[in-house]
């Protein structure tokens, strides 16, 4: 005989819910020896998926462990309610546009409001996903982290950290949602469908060197001529943190001068007296005419100094806006 394996689980699952055998598991238990276990909460904006469905398995196994070892095991069911995709959610239902511009427009308190009432939309489609699971969890006095008492607890728990002078300040690159305003959690960025493949474009920027000509197998600057080393980035977002540039030590550079002018003379209404320090590699990218004043090692290049593209981040004495060797640079 072949057992009908979806059957015999459902009526194991029936079995369990008529006869409050995840009740019965806690209460039988001492409240004097409790296990707990924290759960992280998923978040309220979508229906489980295979991630999830196995982090709850695996959830429920360690839960059931240390029940059969005569503890008390109190598991309760937890929303995920901060952060950005909820907020993104309720930006599309209501047309807001402009992000953080467009919900101070509309109104921070009117927006919270239909963020909040759409927390739960979706909680008894997760109850038939986590009960159909076998998981043993109480959905039923599940806490939300947009609860007061919850955010609350939060603050108890670092004010005591605070107390026993484990918090310190520090510096920490996250990430940034431009559109949104706001940083990002590592995880904003790694959900469902976050990822999509699309063509984006790389840039070359200009450094102006704070004294042209000054390599050490360089030529005399040219009087009125600016001296820039041309780099080029993949992700085009990181340059306005920019504070060094990475040469290859072993490559060939070459400065070069535009034929567009002559001198600190222009020629043509639109030309400007640049020298620029390219790859010698990548020469045959540049498409207007050039005439190639010397040729020079990246490591003839390494400690020059170059003007930021922007004056803003608060360095203080640290050294920046200068080159680097690197054996990562890649002139492909």
């Amino acid at each position: 005989m072949t057992e009908d394996l979806p059957k015999l689980e459902e009526g194991i699952l029936q079995f369990w819910q008529e006869n409050q055998i995840f009740k019965k598991s806690v209460e039988n238990r001492p409240l004097n020896r409790h296990y707990v276990f924290y759960d992280g909460p998923p978040f309220a904006t979508g229906l489980p998926h295979y991630g999830h469905l196995l982090g709850s398995t695996i959830k429920d196994v360690v839960g059931r462990f240390w029940t059969m070892k005569g503890y008390r095991v109190e598991r309760v069911w937890g929303w995920d309610c901060h952060g950005l995709p909820i907020e993104n959610m309720i930006e599309k239902e209501l047309g807001v546009k402009g992000g953080k511009k467009g919900i101070e427009e509309m109104g921070i308190e009117k927006f919270n409001s239909a963020c909040r009432d759409a927390v739960l939309r979706l909680d008894k489609e997760w109850k038939k996903f986590i009960d159909r699971i076998g998981r043993f969890v109480d959905m039923e006095h599940s806490y939300k982290t947009m609860d007061n008492h919850y955010m609350e607890s939060v603050w108890w728990a670092f004010k005591k950290l605070w107390e026993k002078d484990l918090v310190y300040e520090g510096r920490r690159v996250i990430l940034y949602c431009s559109r949104c305003a706001t940083p990002l959690s590592d995880f904003e960025i790694a959900m469902d469908k976050s990822y999509q493949e699309i063509e984006d474009d790389s840039v070359y920027v200009k450094f102006e060197l704070k004294t042209p000509g000054v390599c050490p197998a360089g030529a005399a600057p040219t009087p009125g001529v600016k001296e820039y080393l041309v780099a080029w980035t993949t992700t085009p977002w990181t340059l306005p943190g920019n504070v060094a540039l990475a040469v290859d030590p072993e490559a060939n550079y070459v400065r070069i001068k535009l034929k567009g002018y002559a001198g600190s003379n222009p020629i043509g209404p639109k030309a400007s007296a640049e020298v620029l320090i390219v790859a010698q590699k990548r020469l045959e990218f540049i498409k207007e005419p050039y005439e190639v004043l010397e040729e020079i090692k990246g490591l003839d290049l390494v400690g020059l100094s170059y003007e930021p593209l922007y004056n803003y981040l608060p360095l203080g004495e640290k050294r920046a806006y200068y080159v680097a060797a690197a054996d990562f640079v890649s002139l492909d």
